[in-house]
């Protein structure tokens, strides 16, 4: 899959573009808070329809506009062009449109543009709580496998049923075991999918981690689930007295998490900045081998800023990877360091495109 253009109207700081790039490597230099990372992000919404952040979607709107329109033109690995519109008026949802035909559900997006995402607020992926490992986790197999989404849907539905009964005071347990049952319907299937994806996930990830930081350090991951040691009926038959207490939900499948390490240490509590960056670098990228390899489509990948807090040792490894392109497909960076985007460029091959971006204006470059 490739970008092969893009227009943008109001979208965040950037009142106006209209961008054509290569199918090989784009970059983006410039100072901080230019407008480079906004880009990205468009792109990225334009892909999965939603932006970078968890923040309120009509903030993506540029300040003093009234809506933000993306449209843009996109290759298949089979040659197939497409056209992917969308766009959000304040007061009003997000509308989403490929070759000019509105989806009915936005989720129907999910996979058809896979792309994978390197960004400065990654590391939260290892020092934030489980929701954040939860939502990259989910993200992720969802782009892969559509039917995820829809019993991820149905269990937060379920969940949501069982939380308002426990705050109404029910004590039926027929109608528990009626709601719990479809709980555990979709949360098995939830829990074998994030199971294989960490299995596969781990030892690709620990690969890429030794090459980014030159050494045979082991970086893994861990999936922490309670339907690991039990099924949910059981689970939840057994807190549900302490649920009723509670008013919420104890335990499920959403309260898993990912337990992230570095040999036999605990990486959110003892890495570095530059372990952290390097981990999470590791990770995304092991991502994308995934996806590729499961939804059979080779993802966009933007790596925004990667470069801030690692030592030159490891941005040697990272360019030394970058510019030989290992199968990545097309990729677009940025960083505020010309040199670095310099030596990206001399050692490439093809059409490399540069940009220059200031206060929210995109030029090409010599």
């Amino acid at each position: 899959m490739r970008l092969d253009s893009i227009e943008l109207l109001d979208f965040k700081n950037i009142p106006e573009a209209h961008l054509e790039f290569s199918a090989g490597v784009n970059c983006f230099t410039g100072l901080n808070g230019m407008g480079k990372s906004n880009l990205l992000e468009a792109i990225h919404f334009l892909c999965i329809a939603r932006g970078f952040s968890s923040m309120p979607e009509s903030a993506l709107i540029r300040h003093g506009a009234e809506m933000f329109s993306i449209k843009g033109d996109f290759t298949s690995d089979a040659g197939t062009p497409e056209r992917v519109s969308a766009g959000l008026v304040k007061g009003k949802g997000k509308s989403l449109k490929r070759n000019g035909k509105e989806y009915s559900k936005i989720s129907e997006h999910f996979g058809a543009f896979p792309i994978v995402s390197v960004i400065p607020s990654d590391s939260s992926i290892v020092s934030g709580g489980a929701e954040e490992r939860r939502r990259l986790t989910d993200m992720v197999i969802s782009q892969a496998d559509p039917a995820y989404l829809s019993r991820l849907i149905r269990y937060t539905r379920s969940l949501e049923s069982r939380n308002r009964m426990l705050r109404a005071g029910v004590r039926d347990d027929l109608l528990y075991e009626s709601v719990e049952n479809a709980m555990a319907e979709a949360a098995e299937v939830i829990h074998r999918s994030r199971k294989e994806w960490v299995e596969k996930i781990s030892p690709i990830m620990s690969r890429y981690y030794s090459v980014i930081a030159g050494n045979d350090e082991e970086a893994s991951l861990e999936y922490k689930s309670v339907l690991n040691d039990a099924s949910l009926p059981e689970v939840l038959a057994e807190s549900r007295a302490k649920d009723a207490v509670l008013g919420f939900t104890s335990k499920g499948i959403h309260r898993d998490d990912l337990t992230t390490r570095l040999g036999d240490y605990s990486m959110r509590r003892l890495g570095s900045q530059g372990q952290v960056k390097s981990f999470t670098l590791a990770l995304r990228l092991a991502i994308f081998d995934y996806i590729r390899e499961a939804n059979g489509k080779t993802p966009i990948l933007l790596l925004d800023d990667i470069f801030d807090k690692l030592d030159a040792h490891r941005v040697e490894h990272i360019l030394k990877m970058v510019s030989g392109n290992e199968g990545f497909g097309q990729i677009f960076i940025t960083d505020t360091n010309r040199s670095h985007i310099d030596t990206i460029l001399s050692d490439l091959s093809g059409d490399p495109r540069l940009f220059e971006v200031s206060e929210g204006v995109i030029t090409p470059a010599g």
